[in-house]
């Protein structure tokens, strides 16, 4: 399947673990596809490589027969391995062009950029998005740069033809303005990970963009 072209990038969740409330990785997720999210970013920064490979084969399992892709964060061993739709990068991570030549040209691959010269240097990379980030302060991105806040939202989107996923601070109170100043995706974690309804939780991220 190319990933690149049926995505839908509108709701993106970034798994925590440690945020899901005692509640597994897997129903949590699961429940937050049902409310809509259509990526899920598999982000384990503390997990052994075999735990690490476990879980993505387990969500690729589980997600790929429905559609949503499994973008493991960080380790393109880990996505090769477990088959995973795409991997996303950092700016200390592996760079972006070789991110692509490993994963091949079906796959996603994501950028994570945190000033406006970044995110104007990753024009040049075959990407399929950028990370912006962090949008509003968060305690779950903690060693990041200054927020962009929706005016640096609306910077980028008149100045990049990127894709671009808010991430930080972004949850159901501010996802519509958020997407009014010009995001096409809303990357969450605790908003989803954390909330007592995962399912109703994604389907009023989902909402903001009707």
């Amino acid at each position: 399947m190319n990933w690149r072209t049926h995505t839908d990038y509108r709701v993106y969740l970034v798994t925590d673990r440690d945020l899901c409330l005692g509640r597994s990785l897997e129903d949590v997720t699961l429940a937050a596809v049902r409310g809509g999210a259509g990526a899920v970013q598999l982000r384990e920064k503390h997990a052994s490589s075999r735990e690490f490979l476990a879980l993505a084969k387990a969500l690729v399992s589980r997600l790929h027969p429905l559609g949503v892709p499994v973008i493991v964060n960080d380790r393109a061993d880990i996505a090769l391995a477990a088959g995973a739709a795409g991997l996303h990068v950092g700016q200390s991570d592996l760079p972006p062009e070789d991110a692509r030549r490993l994963m091949g040209p079906d796959a996603i691959v994501g950028l994570s950029v945190e000033t406006r010269e970044e995110l104007l240097d990753a024009e040049r990379f075959d990407i399929d998005y950028v990370g912006l980030s962090p949008i509003f302060a968060t305690p779950t991105k903690t060693d990041t740069l200054e927020p962009w806040g929706l005016d640096g939202l609306r910077w980028a989107r008149a100045h990049s033809p990127l894709r671009l996923v808010a991430i930080g601070g972004v949850h159901g109170d501010n996802a519509a303005d958020v997407v009014e100043a010009g995001a096409h995706s809303l990357a969450v974690v605790s908003e989803i990970c954390s909330s007592p309804d995962p399912e109703n939780a994604a389907r009023r991220l989902l909402a903001a963009f009707r």
